[in-house]
């Protein structure tokens, strides 16, 4: 009970115990940013063991760098700036060609992932996570669909649309412009509802 308390503790009051030399306090950090910074990798790298490796390597640079945080974004920023970073550069040198197709007969426009797809085209919003959760069929379909955009879409994607950032947090995790944030998000979904409209058809 007591570590679980400890695990939500403010962000800048651990990171003020690992300036002092604390490193349960890192280690604190690390276990409640550990699960979402993996989760964010392997939706840009699409590879467990590369997101697992990547995982590893933004939390050694994060324990490496942090007496240089100085707290201008919250530690959550800092950290998933350094794991999209690393992430990035990963993707751009060992280019994967060529992700394997969906089966045809498995995203019929007629089925139900199919039907709840259609939707989402015609709606401006997004798709309810809750509804894309439920079907295991349809999150193949995201998933294998945020694979042919390239990195950059998919990561702005990923941390608006899965993670949640606002474009100020993304801004800031990708070292971009707010409008430059805007456009290429705007761009990443037309994109992308291009690609589930060639499903679709």
């Amino acid at each position: 009970m007591t570590e679980v308390a400890n695990i939500n503790i403010d962000d800048a009051v651990l990171v003020r115990q690992c300036w002092e030399g604390d490193s349960a306090a890192i280690e604190r950090l690390i276990l409640k940013y550990q699960n979402r910074i993996y989760n964010v990798i392997l939706k840009i790298c699409a590879d467990p063991d590369d997101a697992a490796e990547l995982t590893q390597d933004t939390f050694v640079k994060v324990i490496e760098n942090i007496d240089n945080f100085q707290g201008r974004s919250s530690f959550y920023t800092w950290a998933f700036r350094i794991a999209v970073n690393l992430t990035l550069n990963y993707c751009r040198r060992n280019v994967r060609i060529g992700f394997s197709s969906l089966d045809a007969e498995q995203i019929r426009g007629d089925s139900q992932p199919g039907r709840i797809l259609k939707e989402f085209l015609s709606d401006d919003s997004t798709p309810d996570p809750a509804v894309v959760a439920q079907n295991r069929e349809l999150c193949q379909i995201a998933v294998e669909s945020l694979k042919k955009l390239d990195d950059a879409q998919r990561a702005v994607i990923v941390l608006r649309d899965i993670e949640g950032m606002t474009y100020a947090q993304i801004a800031n995790v990708l070292d971009i412009e707010l409008g430059t944030v805007r456009s290429r998000l705007s761009r990443a979904r037309t994109k992308l509802k291009q690609i589930l409209e060639a499903i679709l058809q």
